[in-house]
């Protein structure tokens, strides 16, 4: 049994799958079943059930996850500690992060973190919302970006970025030639949303209390997409002020303000509250305070 093993099972376990969890580990899938079935023989035991279509845990499968968890913790521990006593940041950190906050509000976080700590390796997991929660929880990232508000308990929630969301066109829309635009005037046109979210269901409830019947055009899951469709005049869309900004510079489309309804859009850097954070990790985090908060606490220009 060694810790290669473990870890092949943790993440069978995780995803109830052992093609997903091939795809995860860079194996093939009769590797990864070799390693499960050498794990059976030695403890002795079933540890995952493969009838029925699918992938479970056992009785002893799940008793075994938690030494298996604790075991990977231990060790992660381990190295972290000695890693500490030479105090140079080193290894690696994950970062969880959506595709807007990844090319428009970290870049020159990453550059910045690279420049100081090169030996240091990022590892950046895209996400939704609940998906970069629900990893900084489980421990798969060290520490998430996400949009307020963040309400659990057991996070470390810190304001880095302040943001709204506006309405966006092509320059020669309608809407673009206005100074700010009410939510009715805008529903009046066909409209490129979010699939799902946090900016999503701003927006629904908007609609929703106002008794507005929008015309989706189209439901996108990318930022980048929906600015490029809004672009050719596919419809109008809503974004973050910070997402469009250089799409504005370059006179490829129109950030117009609402001048009835005020969604925030901003984002905390959030992390475990009970967790043990490698040097490099706090240094990450030491970065993106000082650089962030220095934009947030600026004078407006």
């Amino acid at each position: 049994m060694d810790f290669d093993q473990l870890e092949t099972f943790q993440e069978v376990a995780r995803l109830s799958s052992f093609s997903r969890a091939a795809e995860k580990r860079f194996r093939t899938q009769p590797a990864i079943s070799s390693q499960i079935r050498s794990l059976e023989e030695e403890i002795g035991a079933k540890i995952l059930d493969r009838s029925g279509g699918k992938v479970s845990l056992t009785a002893s499968g799940k008793l075994f996850l938690k030494y298996v968890e604790d075991t990977l913790e231990a060790r992660r521990a381990i190295f972290t500690a000695i890693a500490e006593t030479e105090r140079i940041p080193r290894g690696e950190i994950i970062v969880g992060a959506n595709e807007g906050t990844c090319l428009h509000i970290l870049p020159e976080v990453f550059a910045d973190f690279k420049k100081q700590y090169p030996d240091v390796a990022v590892n950046i997991k895209r996400a939704d919302y609940a998906k970069i929660l629900e990893s900084v929880i489980d421990n798969s990232v060290d520490f998430g970006f996400v949009s307020l508000p963040v309400t659990d308990a057991r996070l470390t929630v810190v304001l880095i970025h302040r943001d709204e969301l506006i309405a966006i066109a092509p320059p020669h829309h309608a809407v673009a030639k206005m100074k700010s635009v009410t939510l009715a005037e805008v529903a009046n046109y066909p409209l490129l949303v979010p699939k799902v979210g946090h900016t999503r269901d701003a927006l629904e409830s908007l609609f929703h209390e106002r008794r507005l019947k929008p015309r989706y055009s189209m439901e996108l899951d990318s930022s980048e997409l929906l600015k490029r469709f809004v672009a050719v005049d596919v419809g109008v869309g809503f974004i973050s002020r910070s997402n469009v900004a250089e799409d504005v510079l370059a006179g490829l489309l129109k950030a117009v303000p609402l001048s009835d309804a005020q969604i925030r859009r901003d984002v905390a850097l959030v992390f475990r509250k009970d967790k043990s954070l490698s040097r490099a990790a706090l240094a990450f985090i030491d970065i993106a305070v000082k650089i962030k908060t220095a934009e947030v606490t600026a004078p407006a220009k």
